[in-house]
């Protein structure tokens, strides 16, 4: 592992890291958990540091400009483009609905209406 003063996984090196992906690697999933937890880790760490390795090695998991998107990654885009849409227009009505009231004093709350 690391040195002793220092186990933040970001400042291990990488012939550390590289260590870590390939035990992992050879572990059944139920030990995987008891393995990340001794080495002080977690597994987005482990999973960014795998994808990494196979990117410098030329494997598919780097995020090349060039590599295909899967069917399902354009969907998850796609959602992503129609919500950020929904929600820029949701906040455009706020602000004009703010806007309104101000300018026209309209008051939505009928408590203070005596009947």
């Amino acid at each position: 592992m690391a040195s002793k003063k220092d186990k933040r996984p970001a400042r291990w090196p990488p012939s550390e890291r590289l260590r870590v992906v390939i035990e992992s690697a050879r572990l059944p999933e139920d030990e995987l958990g008891e393995f990340l937890r001794r080495e002080g880790l977690h597994a987005p760490t482990l999973e960014q540091w795998r994808a990494d390795a196979l990117a410098g090695l030329g494997g598919t998991s780097a995020p090349a400009a060039g590599r295909k998107v899967s069917r399902r990654e354009r969907e998850l885009q796609r959602e992503l483009r129609r919500k950020e849409k929904a929600l820029a227009e949701t906040a455009a009505l706020l602000v004009l609905q703010k806007k309104s009231r101000l300018l026209f004093g309209d008051d939505e709350d009928d408590s203070s209406d005596p009947t």
